[in-house]
Formats: C-alpha cells, structure tokens, sequence
C-alpha cells in the first residue's frame, strides 16, 4: 500500500493582517470614508441602529458586572464579620500604596507608546473621514444606554 501525501498550504494569519487596520477587513479594501459609499440618511441609520446596539448591550453587561461585584463585595464583607475569612486591612493598604505610587510614576512620564499612538491616530482619521456615521453611531449609543 502507497503512502499518499497531502500537500498543505499554510496561511500565516500574523504576517496576513501585520499591516492592515481591522476597517479595511470590514469595509472592503477602498476603506474611503463611508461619505463616499453611502448617502447622508443610509450612514444614519447604520450609524444610529450600530450605536444603539452597542448602548443596549452595554448597558445590560454593565448592570450585570456591578450586581456581580456588589454582591460578591457583599458576601465577602458578611463572611469577613461572621468570622469566616479574616482580612488583613494592613497588607491591603500597604497594596494600595504601591498601586497608587506605580499610577503616578507611570503617570507623570506621559509617555505614549509608539505602536499606541500610530492606533490612535488612525482611529482620530477614520472618525473624521466617517463624521455623520460616527454622530449616528454616538446618538444611537446613548439611546441604547437610556433604554
């Protein structure tokens, strides 16, 4: 019996997307601002139904993560006065001294990372070129927040 061999072709998915911004993926390759693909009231609608989405969901994500940390604060401080754990108020303070010095010593360099700030700026570029889709997507947010 003859061994067959497959052969494979290897799709390296770092070296792929290493230098193009995830809206080029979603966009389509021309990633021109959305002005030019679609009208005023069509990047609205995207811009508002996407942000309401995102508001709606992130509202609910957020009063579930603050029940969540609430009533484990909660438990915690009813386990600590009925004698189950003890905590060591000392050693928390001493920890958030440390963290606070760390804050500020990061802090007052303000120092931005290179990589960060090539990010950042063509986020700012995409939000300028797509204003009326990023104003939709801002009103639709927070009416997803309020809902």
């Amino acid at each position: 019996a003859g061994a067959k061999e497959d052969s494979f072709n290897v799709l390296d998915l770092a070296e792929y997307t290493k230098n193009r911004p995830w809206w080029r993926k979603v966009f389509g390759p021309s990633s021109g601002s959305s002005a030019e693909k679609y009208n005023v009231a069509t990047q609205l609608v995207i811009g508002g139904v996407t942000g309401w989405c995102t508001g709606f969901i992130f509202q609910k994500v957020g009063k579930l993560a603050a029940t969540a940390v609430g009533g484990g604060f909660f438990l915690l401080q009813i386990a600590n006065h009925t004698g189950y754990i003890k905590v060591d108020w000392k050693l928390v303070e001493r920890d958030m001294n440390k963290a606070k010095q760390q804050l500020k010593f990061h802090s007052s360099g303000n120092k931005v990372c290179p990589e960060v700030k090539s990010r950042v700026d063509e986020v700012i570029i995409f939000l300028k070129k797509n204003v009326i889709l990023t104003g939709g997507f801002a009103g639709g947010f927070l009416l997803g927040m309020a809902s």
